[in-house]
């Protein structure tokens, strides 16, 4: 297998994480605010959902087993 599967699988499962919808339901209720504290706090918020999804999809990544190949020396 090519490390481009690789990418593909982990960028679906960071794009179905349950962490990243909740991301985006923060910056469309953001997004119908005007500026100012409240909206900044909610996109703040969306920041730590998407980094919480970015480390989830990491940690899946890491508990898979290592299908390909050892190199030859």
């Amino acid at each position: 297998m090519s490390g481009g599967g690789i990418a593909v699988t982990h960028m679906q499962a960071y794009q179905t994480s349950t962490w990243l919808m909740q991301a985006k339901e923060f910056l469309v209720e953001a997004r119908r605010l005007k500026p100012g504290a409240e909206r900044n706090e909610l996109r703040e918020v969306a920041a730590v959902l998407r980094e919480l999804a970015r480390l989830e999809a990491n940690a899946d990544t890491e508990s898979e087993p290592n299908l390909e190949r050892p190199q030859q020396t």
